[in-house]
């Protein structure tokens, strides 16, 4: 009805369909008594309360000011790990979306909670968040420095080269900028090698052809790490994990001629790599893209090796 005979509404008829949409008082009276429970983080009470009928109807119902949400998001938006527990064992869904599309590992990666971020991920929630969400909890992860979220994340199969979404007549440069760009702008050198580790795109942070060809002129990490003065830790790094050296479009002048992070990317372009450093290159390429880290693991060589296939010194 809604959809093909709108001019045919009156105000009552809408007034009616948002009502439906509301929760019901005694719902809206439960949820609100879990939330309480969670907010004072009394999981006894709240198990308590999980134990009736009543109150399990209401697990995965939304309310609250502000964002309104399920009591599995307010719990990991405060940290309240054992509530959350307790949410989870009563059959709380895990990936629950709020309105603005953030499930509870979203907020809980944004509220800087690894012991809840850790339980929702063993719990089965998807690592990548939500597809109707324009972030994502790498994407978060990644700009805030948290690498050990940002660990736990790519550990269990999170996107590493994860993008902010954007509508197509949208697309510009920045949306080439994804997780590895982000850690480097913000200065957070162990996110940027952790996320190098397990396999993110040396060049443009991007998989998608598609997207590149519509930019007019894209920009490679390397490009933009030269541009914002990141390091030279940043530079090398890139390199040894085979960034192309003749992308990036450099100007020289006497304000760079200096730069150590410019000289040493005129220097891989004349000097060609040691054979060491082609050989990890290579074996590093060929490594599945997913959990490159543990395939080294797996693999049936001494430690020395496996640590420096890892950029472990």
């Amino acid at each position: 009805m809604i959809l093909h005979h709108p001019t045919n509404m009156s105000l009552m008829d809408i007034s009616k369909i948002f009502s439906l949409l509301q929760p019901k008082e005694d719902e809206e009276d439960g949820s609100q008594q879990l939330n309480q429970a969670i907010a004072d983080d009394n999981d006894k009470l709240l198990s308590e309360l999980l134990a009736k009928e009543q109150y399990r109807k209401c697990i995965n119902s939304r309310s609250g000011w502000g964002i309104p949400g399920t009591p599995l998001r307010m719990a990991a938006s405060q940290g309240h790990l054992r509530c959350l527990e307790v949410l989870l064992a009563h059959g709380a869904e895990v990936d629950s979306l709020d309105v603005k599309a953030q499930t509870p590992l979203f907020t809980a990666v944004s509220a800087k909670h690894l012991d809840c971020v850790i339980a929702l991920l063993k719990a089965g929630a998807d690592p990548n968040g939500s597809q109707y969400n324009n972030s994502s909890p790498v994407l978060t992860a990644a700009r805030e420095g948290d690498v050990d979220i940002l660990r736990e994340l790519l550990r269990y199969g999170a996107e590493v080269d994860v993008r902010a979404k954007v509508p197509d007549w949208a697309s510009n440069a920045t949306a080439c900028r994804g997780p590895l760009y982000m850690s480097a702008v913000y200065g957070h050198l162990d996110c940027f090698k952790l996320l190098l580790l397990h396999g993110a795109n040396p060049d443009y942070n991007c998989t998608e052809e598609k997207l590149l060809a519509r930019i007019k002129q894209p920009k490679t990490v390397l490009e933009m790490c030269l541009r914002y003065g990141c390091g030279v830790e940043y530079v090398e790094l890139l390199i040894d994990f085979g960034a192309s050296v003749y992308l990036p479009s450099l100007i020289i002048d006497k304000t760079t001629q200096q730069n150590e992070a410019v000289m040493m990317l005129l220097k891989e372009r004349v000097c060609p790599k040691t054979l060491m450093s082609q050989t990890r290159l290579a074996i590093w390429r060929y490594l599945t893209v997913a959990n490159k880290v543990r395939s080294v693991d797996s693999l049936d060589i001494p430690q020395m090796l496996k640590n420096y296939l890892k950029h472990i010194t």
